[in-house]
């Protein structure tokens, strides 16, 4: 009504705009990616990974780091966690901007629709991080912006609809409630 109207003129004699988020996609192809098993988390040797080598794993794909460890790379010699299987396609969709929390809770539930139907996917993540520069981490917390800013929760949800939850914040931040 009038507040909204009144807010509108206020933001458009500053000069501001809102921006819509980037969105981008691609596919990597042959992608080494862990076994894992929702059921353990610490892994089991030769049976399935743990959560933390799963979000370094995580690290390197969204960083197009190579995972085949060549000797010859001066740039990484980081390789996939095993045990591992060859994935012919996965998809990456890249957000970019200021989502609201009820956006990102929708995108998760139209995540877990994927898995109505017979799929070979046996989990797929859902990372959402936060400005490195923001003043809030989480909830009302400040953000203790000091060397990298940290700030991102990452779900892996499996096809029996079971789910990890991971969360990283700054040495200078509190934990997550």
């Amino acid at each position: 009504g009038a507040e909204e109207s009144t807010l509108l003129s206020y933001f458009s004699k500053h000069q501001i705009q809102a921006l819509k988020p980037k969105i981008t996609f691609s596919t990597i192809r042959d992608l080494q990616c862990p076994v894992l098993d929702s059921n353990e988390l610490e892994g089991k040797p030769e049976e399935s990974c743990s959560t933390e080598e799963l979000f370094e794993w995580l690290g390197a794909v969204w960083n197009q780091v190579s995972l085949d460890n060549k000797s010859s790379s001066f740039l990484s010699t980081y390789c996939c966690p095993q045990p591992n299987t060859v994935v012919e396609k996965a998809f990456l969709c890249t957000i970019t901007g200021f989502i609201i929390p009820e956006k990102i809770i929708q995108l998760l539930e139209q995540l877990c629709c994927y898995f109505s139907e017979p799929k070979l996917a046996y989990w797929l993540t859902l990372t959402v991080h936060g400005f490195a520069d923001s003043p809030v981490s989480w909830r009302e917390s400040e953000h203790g912006f000091h060397k990298g800013g940290e700030n991102l929760y990452n779900f892996v949800i499996f096809r029996n609809l079971d789910y990890w939850l991971q969360m990283a914040v700054g040495s200078y931040d509190d934990c997550p409630p």
